[in-house]
């Protein structure tokens, strides 16, 4: 087990892997306790399907530049495309001309066909897009984890720095108004983090899988904390495990990274609903039981007879 774990440390590929993977699994849950407290829950996919578009124009001005590799300016082209799809998402919701899910919905549908014509415009092919449709970690380069790293000290800083705020504008927007918040700018701010998340996340789970790392370590956390800032720690730590675990074993499994994690995500999910029935049912037995003992006590049994 020990050698196995060296060897697993000691490979390069690994090293840059697994700190992805961390990072990732650090700061997705943060943001996506916002998006769950809000009911967002999909905003994650909308933007994960925008980015596709973003990764294919970036290599289509790769192309253009005759950089190599050709996908050099893939991930900074997500990241841009996504900052504006998201912005727009947020400023149609708040016009109210148009419901948040129809603008979702565009998102869907236009950001698969954007990639998927602009990939074709830069010489390549659809399957091209594989690797950041479904997650490609073994590809990750040290420019990407320095991208991801630097992306992810600003969701880490503004998430939890400005939690309190970001809170009370996903748990209330009028009190948060009536308070004196920047309402429309703290909504923007959490459209932007998105963002930068699903950029953070797209080459560790792919665009299409990276909601679920932002919405299934939080639905977990929800299993047993009780308050909003105990949610979001557990969930940090949870994403940090899951992910952690899951491309661990794909080292020694040839199975796929992204799904490895995000099934195993949700079978721990599985596992702590289960549990949670379980131990509600207990205790509602119990309390069911406590109440029989006490309607029973011998003392009520005698106050009852002596007011007949």
């Amino acid at each position: 087990m020990i050698d196995a774990l060296t060897t697993l440390l000691s490979s390069p590929m690994m090293q840059r892997s697994l700190l992805a993977a961390l990072i990732v699994g650090l700061t997705a849950p943060i943001i996506g306790t916002y998006l769950v407290h809000r009911r967002l829950a999909m905003l994650g996919d909308g933007i994960g399907h925008i980015s596709l578009t973003g990764v294919a124009l970036g290599w289509l001005v790769g192309a253009f530049a005759n950089v190599s590799p050709v996908d050099s300016w893939a991930i900074p082209g997500a990241v841009i495309v996504s900052l504006l799809g998201a912005i727009s998402i947020e400023l149609v919701r708040q016009s109210g001309r148009t419901s948040g899910d129809t603008a979702l919905a565009m998102l869907f549908y236009g950001g698969i066909a954007g990639g998927v014509l602009l990939i074709g415009l830069a010489g390549g092919t659809s399957a091209q897009l594989n690797s950041y449709l479904f997650g490609s970690i073994s590809t990750v380069r040290w420019s990407d984890i320095t991208l991801i790293t630097i992306l992810g000290v600003a969701i880490v800083a503004l998430g939890v720095g400005l939690a309190p705020a970001l809170f009370s504008v996903t748990n209330d927007e009028d009190f948060a108004r009536s308070t004196g918040l920047p309402v429309r700018t703290l909504s923007l701010l959490i459209a932007i983090l998105s963002a930068l998340t699903v950029a953070v996340a797209m080459r560790v789970v792919g665009s299409l899988l990276v909601s679920a790392l932002m919405v299934i370590p939080v639905a977990i956390a929800q299993l047993g904390a009780r308050s909003f800032r105990s949610t979001m720690g557990l969930a940090m730590g949870l994403g940090v495990i899951i992910c952690a675990s899951g491309l661990s074993l794909t080292y020694f499994v040839d199975l796929s990274p992204g799904a490895t994690i995000v099934v195993g995500a949700i079978g721990l999910y599985a596992i702590g609903f289960t549990a949670r029935t379980i131990v509600d049912r207990i205790r509602r037995a119990q309390r069911l039981r406590t109440a029989r003992q006490h309607n029973q006590h011998p003392e009520r049994e005698h106050l009852a007879h002596a007011d007949a």
